[in-house]
């Protein structure tokens, strides 16, 4: 199973910038998980060179890794495939620093000011007058 966006996004601000701001860090996972789908690694080639970069600088901050494999093409030669992939520990890593870190929620003491008022206080229906003609003029 690969990273949500949430949890990648967490990983980046743990391990690049805590103080990064979550749309920042969460641009940077989007645009990263645009290209593993729901794949477990990608081919290094489908990278264009900036993209490229991006996934250098998460190797450098430990959360992407590259893996290789050698082939035989069908005229002899050797072929060597290059793909990224997410660490395999960094899901572990992210969920147990987003475990530890819960923030703790602020109760708002006036969050519920007007749930103690009964139904009634917004009942409009008092207000309206017995003879609605009253106030009219029938030559207007």
């Amino acid at each position: 199973m690969g990273m949500s966006l949430h949890e990648l996004t967490e990983a980046i601000r743990q391990h690049i910038d805590s103080e990064m701001e979550a749309d920042v860090a969460s641009g940077m996972a989007e645009h990263a998980l645009g290209f593993f789908g729901f794949y477990e690694r990608i081919i290094d080639n489908a990278l264009e060179p900036t993209d490229r970069n991006l996934f250098y600088m998460f190797q450098d901050y430990d959360l992407l890794t590259t893996e290789s494999e050698e082939t035989t093409l069908w005229d002899g030669r050797e072929w060597r495939i290059h793909y990224w992939r997410f660490k395999p520990e960094l899901r572990e890593k992210v969920l147990s620093y987003m475990d530890s870190t819960k923030e703790e929620v602020e109760i708002d003491p006036f969050s519920d000011i007007y749930g103690e008022i009964g139904e009634m206080v917004w009942n409009r229906d008092d207000d309206l007058p017995s003879n609605p003609n009253a106030f009219t003029n029938d030559r207007w």
